[in-house]
């Protein structure tokens, strides 16, 4: 398997006893891409996610990402490549496991106002803008989303059905989310971007 592909592909796997099914947990600047029938789940606040797959083969992944709080707006702004990045690897992948392109469909999720000391930025505003537009740009049909609020959110995506379950975590029993998605947030504003990923 290409080392790129390695490189960010989530690792924490584990039986979910809810849905009796096999799952694994994407965490920030991760994907997770599957032909089997399994749970992909990620919690979200400021991050986006995307679910994608194919309609007709139920191949599909999801990734969480959020963009580098460079300051800079635009398409093509050294912020936006990580989210590029981060949509086009997944699909990539995707289409490298069997996926058609033209059967592609996505559903994105996240982009809440749930940090203080990110919400003066706006990345969660950011983050959804830029997915949206990243997923019109490249002709995938957005089926389902749910962006932006306060609110964190935990997301379970069945891929091989397209199923997608939302739940708003109106009360955090803890402060793991907002540690993950600082220290995510430092590590995309001190790492250099990663190369190009060219679309099949």
């Amino acid at each position: 398997m290409d080392a790129g592909f390695i490189e960010h592909l989530a690792s924490n796997r584990y039986f979910d006893p809810t849905f009796g099914a096999e799952a694994v947990k994407v965490l920030p600047g991760e994907y997770f891409v599957t032909t089997t029938d399994m749970l992909l789940v990620t919690v979200l606040g400021s991050c986006v996610s995307a679910c994608i797959r194919d309609k007709t083969k139920g191949i599909g992944g999801m990734n969480h990402f959020m963009l580098a709080d460079s300051g800079e707006a635009g398409p093509n702004s050294a912020s936006a490549r990580y989210g590029t990045y981060a949509m086009e690897i997944l699909i990539n992948h995707l289409i490298k496991l069997g996926a058609r392109r033209d059967q592609l469909e996505a559903k994105i999720f996240g982009g809440g106002r749930v940090m203080a000391a990110l919400s003066s930025s706006n990345v969660g505003e950011r983050n959804s803008s830029f997915v949206l537009d990243f997923l019109r740009t490249e002709g995938i049909p957005v089926m389902a989303r749910d962006l932006l609020d306060v609110y964190p959110r935990k997301v379970y995506f069945f891929p091989n059905t397209g199923r997608v379950l939302v739940k708003k975590l109106t009360r955090m029993h803890n402060d793991t989310l907002a540690k993950r998605e600082r220290e995510y947030a430092a590590r995309l504003n001190e790492a250099p971007i990663a190369g190009d990923v060219e679309l099949f």
